[in-house]
């Protein structure tokens, strides 16, 4: 197997036969040695890269972080060779699609447009100044930190919505800015999530109160027909579900697809409570 680290253009010295002749490997070696050298030295300079962006996770985006990311797992393992992460996992889907949208392009291309964004982040950046070695650097999937990208911990407070709060379960702000209606309860994001649909993935059984209590839409449905009830269910929060449908939420609602709520669920417990209710409103 090749190096993943060659181009697609790389040769290996078979210019017309010219290297073919007799047992003259130092030749061969000699002729070879330009483009190695070259790849082997931008091979290392993307594993400093890799290394000194742990530094810089202060002044990066998740935007940023999202296209150092793809970069990293093309020049790693290659061409995007797994299947698209589930409907609910938004985090995953947003990885998985950034690494996707790069197709067939080479892993030094990759690994050249990495080192660009690296640079751009930091524009002082020196790559012979030694990185941090040991217990001070992250070493996981995907390189230094951007590994576990995006962790909500790490994103700016300026570059934060409504959207991230709701993700951090912060009532306080959320519950703020509703009261002094610079926020619509029912606002959406591009995939048509309000923040009740954002409130029960995360199981933040609290935070589902307080946005009933602002009136919030509890039959609201995303851009796919879910409800707040299909994310709850999907999750398997039966308390959540419960009290969905306390308030009100309606069980007989489909998803484009055709699913009910209990439809989307793999738990029994789950799945018994829905039935139970759809029966009795029955």
């Amino acid at each position: 197997m090749a190096s993943p680290f060659l181009s697609a253009g790389t040769t290996t010295g078979d210019s017309g036969g010219e290297l073919s002749s007799g047992d003259d490997s130092g030749d061969v070696e000699s002729l070879q040695s330009p483009e190695t050298e070259a790849s082997r030295s931008l091979t290392e300079l993307f594993e400093k890269a890799a290394a000194h962006l742990q530094g810089l996770i202060h002044v990066a985006s998740r935007e940023q972080l999202l296209y150092l990311y793809a970069r990293y797992k093309q020049v790693k393992v290659g061409n995007c060779n797994t299947p698209k992460p589930s409907f609910f996992d938004f985090e995953g889907k947003q990885k998985w699609e950034a690494w996707k949208a790069l197709g067939d392009s080479s892993p030094s291309q990759a690994m050249r447009e990495y080192i660009a964004a690296v640079k751009k982040l930091d524009p002082g950046w020196t790559p012979q100044t030694p990185e941090k070695k040991g217990k001070e650097a992250s070493t996981g999937f995907g390189g230094p930190v951007v590994s576990s990208l995006y962790h909500e911990e790490i994103i700016r407070e300026e570059d934060k919505n409504i959207f991230d709060y709701c993700r951090e379960n912060n009532i306080d702000h959320i519950s703020t800015v509703i009261k002094s209606k610079h926020v619509d309860v029912n606002m959406k994001d591009e995939e048509g999530r309000a923040l009740l649909h954002w409130a029960c993935d995360r199981g933040h059984k609290e935070l589902v109160t307080v946005l009933l209590q602002h009136r919030a839409d509890i039959n609201s449905q995303d851009n796919e027909g879910q409800t707040a009830l299909h994310y709850a269910a999907a999750c398997e929060f039966l308390e959540i579900v419960e009290l969905l449908l306390q308030a009100g939420a309606d069980p007989t609602l489909r998803d484009q697809d055709g699913c009910l709520p209990e439809e989307v669920t793999g738990c029994k417990a789950v799945s018994l409570v829905l039935q139970q209710h759809t029966a009795g409103q029955a």
